[in-house]
């Protein structure tokens, strides 16, 4: 996901589908599958290398996005491959439990996915919280950023948020003293700075996607200043395939990998079907089907799974890129993979001149734009308390873990809800004949007990108490508990006569 692309398309215009004859597709959909492959060579190698996977697991993962999930029905436009987003709980987990471990888990979090499209749960990702969704991919990018900066200055990355972040100064003041460093560093800075400011040149410039433009000019100029910067290690496409083994399928007992499991499922799901919605604003043709989507990812990662590859997703970056290239049908994101499997097969020896940290500044730049600063500041104008969820939910990323940051966000998400929806209102009116009506209006919920009871309190002993509960919606357990053991304690105390202060 990679991306805040979840929640904003790229593209201001929505483009107007039409039904597609073979002339279309030789004339839109073949131009759009190049382009989509160009974009998508790159990315794929840097989120396999970030990741700590050898580079060919990227192109495996972007290949089967393209000629699995590519041929199944769900969103038609939508491409699918690995993701910066999962970047970091992927390397999380490769640290954790070994390579050998990456296969099983994918394909259970395929064999996850494919069940939940088949009980029809898609449509339930929408009801995901967006400040939760943000704050997720807030993290994610805060993260990779970190671990990434320690790639382009040639440095191996410690585990955890809060140490690559607390390693920051040192790698700086370490890299003045090392020509290395700053060689890779400089690499890394100028492919950053190519990414943000491809957008800015002319058009007939920006025919090439930016990222392999900026991966091609690092290359060249490695080459030319023959600098001593490290390179993708390439071992093969055959060789890189490493299908579960026995041992690796008995892990699944474990809790911590049932843990990652469900991370991987909830992430890459949501992520997808928040791509998906996304898409769907870019044209005029046919919309998402989100359960059958949600089973196409599901076969995806269950075949990268059986291959031992990364996870996929839809990445919006390569779907808006089908999109504004003029795709019509599903055909230019399977000849995407076809591209990106012959390339595999035919020139892996390509990826062996690539700078690691190049691949590394094309991250760091993805993962400031998972960073959503100009939502956070009109959530914090219009709804602060989304704007803490979202906060909460990144920083809990950083200083814990993906999985349960995600969690910690969803449970305040849930709390928030409850308290927004447990509105009451206590009306007190005192009766010329000394009674006193109290009447409640709105959801009396546990929430709200101090609130009620504060009021109850406050009345004075010994009249007689009418409750109106008929503008109740909703009474819960707590609260009709709580009111019973006030009267009954209110009906002990003494009156008080006429006129005398209470």
């Amino acid at each position: 996901m990679s991306a805040r692309h979840v929640a904003r398309p790229t593209a201001p215009d929505r483009a107007r589908l039409t039904p597609a004859t073979a002339r279309d597709v030789l004339r839109r959909d073949l131009p759009a599958s190049v382009v989509v492959f160009l974009v998508a060579m790159p990315l794929c190698v840097g989120v396999a290398v970030a990741s700590g996977v050898p580079a060919e697991l990227g192109l495996i993962t972007g290949i089967v996005g393209g000629l699995v999930t590519g041929l199944l029905p769900g969103s038609s436009l939508q491409v699918s491959g690995p993701a910066a987003g999962l970047t970091v709980l992927v390397a999380e987990a490769v640290r954790e439990y070994g390579l050998s471990a990456l296969g099983v888990l994918v394909l259970a979090a395929g064999v996850l996915q494919l069940l939940m499209g088949a009980l029809r749960l898609g449509r339930w990702f929408r009801a995901i919280s967006v400040a939760v969704v943000e704050g997720m991919l807030a993290g994610i990018g805060l993260v990779l950023i970190a671990g990434q900066l320690y790639a382009m200055a040639g440095a191996q990355a410690p585990a955890g948020g809060p140490s690559k972040l607390a390693g920051l100064p040192g790698l700086l003041t370490g890299a003045v003293g090392s020509p290395q460093a700053q060689a890779a560093l400089g690499l890394g800075a100028g492919t950053i700075a190519v990414m943000t400011g491809w957008k800015k040149l002319p058009r007939q410039v920006q025919v090439l996607p930016a990222p392999l433009a900026a991966v091609a000019l690092a290359t060249a100029a490695t080459a030319f200043f023959d600098l001593p910067v490290a390179k993708v290690e390439v071992q093969g496409l055959l060789d890189a395939i490493q299908p579960p083994s026995p041992a690796a399928i008995r892990q699944l007992a474990d809790a911590g990998v049932i843990g990652t499991v469900l991370a991987f499922t909830l992430i890459a799901s949501a992520e997808s079907l928040f791509s998906a919605a996304a898409v769907d604003r870019l044209h005029d043709g046919p919309r998402t089907r989100y359960d059958k989507e949600l089973m196409a990812q599901g076969a995806g990662n269950a075949v990268c799974g059986l291959l031992g590859a990364l996870p996929m997703t839809a990445v919006i970056v390569r779907s808006a890129a089908n999109v504004q290239a003029g795709a019509r049908t599903k055909v230019s994101r399977v000849l995407h993979g076809v591209w990106l499997l012959l390339f595999a097969a035919l020139l892996p020896a390509a990826l062996a001149v690539i700078p690691v940290a190049a691949l590394a500044g094309i991250l760091v730049h993805s993962g400031f734009k998972l960073i959503p600063a100009r939502e956070l500041r009109a959530l914090w104008h219009g709804h602060r308390g989304e704007a803490l969820i979202l906060v909460t939910t990144a920083t809990a990323i950083v200083l814990v873990n993906m999985f349960e940051g995600v969690l910690i966000g969803l449970a305040l998400a849930v709390a928030k809800s409850a308290w927004d929806t447990s509105h009451v209102r206590v009306t007190v009116e005192h009766l010329p004949d000394q009674s006193i009506r109290i009447r409640l209006t709105g959801n009396a919920t546990f929430l709200r007990l101090p609130k009620i009871l504060d009021a109850l309190d406050a009345l004075p002993p010994g009249r007689r108490i009418d409750f109106d509960l008929d503008g109740i919606n909703h009474l819960d357990h707590a609260c009709h508990t709580a009111l019973v053991q006030w009267a009954d304690r209110y009906r002990t105390q003494p009156a008080v006569p006429a006129g005398t202060a209470a």
